[in-house]
């Protein structure tokens, strides 16, 4: 059985990846939350990951690190990990790569944070563009290939590596095209998400700077998580 490392769930966008794609292909994993530290989480994060960062996938003997290999990885051992059709496959994978490389203003802005609603205190040039390049792109999958997922009729990786994103455009109440919001919604109506969600909610720790960098954004509105 896969062993998947992830850290808190209220914080860590790239443990929610590969998370949600297992649970949406009904795979078997025993899942290992490790909290995040204060300052470098090196070498804590070592001892089940060469790169010192989370997620990452163990499998008997094979360790599999990073996101995106860790999809790659289940790809080779599971059909419907990414679309089947053709065209459909190619432009996932490209919007994903996007995904993982690219949107730095909105990953810099608007930090990964279940718990909290914010509203920002502006919302600058080169982060608008970037959330207008969100709505061109979702629009452009779900036009193309119909829906009601970004790549067809069923979810996919590359609706896994914009989950994140989705909880980012819940936060910070960033404002969306009528069609991208439409599949905001479908997707925090996910069984999957809702799950992730209700138990970041649950967690007690705090990492201060993961806090400090969500509450420079704006104002918080409110903080839906258990107090500690």
């Amino acid at each position: 059985m896969y062993t998947l490392y992830i850290a808190n769930k209220v914080y860590s966008s790239w443990s929610l990846r590969p998370w949600i794609m297992m649970r949406e292909m009904e795979l078997l994993f025993e899942e290992k939350l490790v909290t995040f530290g204060t300052g470098s989480n090196w070498e804590n994060f070592r001892k089940f990951s060469p790169a010192g960062k989370v997620p990452c996938l163990h499998d008997g003997v094979a360790v599999v690190w990073d996101s995106l290999a860790i999809i790659e990885y289940l790809a080779d051992r599971h059909r419907g990990v990414w679309p089947e059709d053709a065209q459909a496959k190619i432009w996932a994978r490209c919007a994903a790569a996007e995904m993982h490389s690219g949107f730095n203003q909105l990953r810099s802005t608007c930090t990964m944070h279940v718990g909290l609603r914010i509203r920002l205190k502006e919302v600058k040039a080169d982060l608008q563009a970037e959330i207008d390049r969100l709505n061109e792109l979702w629009c452009e999958g779900l036009n193309r290939f119909g829906g009601p997922f970004l790549a067809g009729e069923k979810f996919t990786a590359v609706d896994a590596f914009f989950a994140p994103v989705v909880f980012r455009i819940q936060t910070y109440g960033l404002a969306m095209n009528p069609q991208a919001s439409a599949y905001v919604k479908r997707m925090l109506a996910l069984p999957s998400m809702q799950q992730w969600q209700t138990e970041a909610l649950r967690e007690k720790w705090r990492e201060p700077g993961h806090e400090k960098t969500a509450l420079a954004a704006g104002e918080v509105l409110e903080d839906k998580r258990m107090q500690p």
